[in-house]
């Protein structure tokens, strides 16, 4: 593999996940929104960016175009769709044989299994309606999302993460295929982790078509 797109490249993960990616000595181009270029400006000479939203379909087709490997964000801002229309551009325009990494939160289920905590259902039981009132964000947005990830015949990995916090990294996360096993009840990862499990995906076949759940490899 010699050349990712990282899709949300301006945000915290992001950011990291370009770090990551340079160290390994991949080519990155990167998208993310006009107003938000100036935070990568002490990057501009090793990236090649394409700025504009992640749903836009036109910027994302030449921003995909001739790359191996593609680390996508999926965020549910706002009430249009966001999310499914990143992914659905992900899917729909990345080269063929490009292995596709997508990111979301523990919320997400791919097989139905997954129990969530009672925390976590009262989060979502009282959020979900409210932000989605105040048009913030739609978390059945990243749901929807998902869904069509799931569905794909492309190599993909769909990535849930724990809760995050700031720090040095503690190494690669462990993994589950399901939220409530004991190896991840921890529940958190280090954001700059999130990062790394993201990046070495791109070349761990054995995550293909795959949901693994993450947290901190120190429990």
């Amino acid at each position: 593999m010699k050349r990712v797109c990282i899709v949300g490249i301006s945000g915290k993960l992001g950011r990291y996940m370009l770090r990551h990616a340079l160290d390994r000595g991949y080519q990155v181009h990167g998208v993310c929104r006009a107003e938000s270029v100036g935070k990568l400006a002490d990057m501009a000479d090793r990236i090649t960016l394409f700025p504009g939203r992640t749903d836009d379909r036109a910027v994302m087709a030449a921003a995909l175009k001739g790359c191996d490997g593609v680390l996508a964000v999926l965020v549910p801002w706002g009430t249009s769709g966001y999310s499914t229309n990143t992914a659905d551009a992900v899917l729909d325009l990345a080269d063929p044989g490009a292995r596709l990494i997508f990111s979301c939160g523990w919320h997400i289920t791919m097989d139905g299994k997954d129990r969530l905590s009672r925390s976590l259902r009262l989060q979502l039981a009282v959020f979900r309606p409210l932000l989605r009132l105040f048009r913030i964000a739609d978390i059945g947005d990243q749901e929807r999302a998902c869904r069509h990830i799931f569905d794909s015949p492309r190599d993909w990995t769909v990535v849930r993460g724990s809760d995050l916090e700031e720090g040095e990294s503690e190494g690669l996360p462990v993994w589950a295929d399901h939220v409530d096993d004991p190896a991840i009840a921890h529940n958190r990862t280090r954001r700059i982790d999130f990062a790394l499990f993201m990046v070495d995906a791109l070349a761990n076949p054995a995550l293909i078509r795959r949901a693994p759940a993450i947290a901190s490899c120190r429990a």
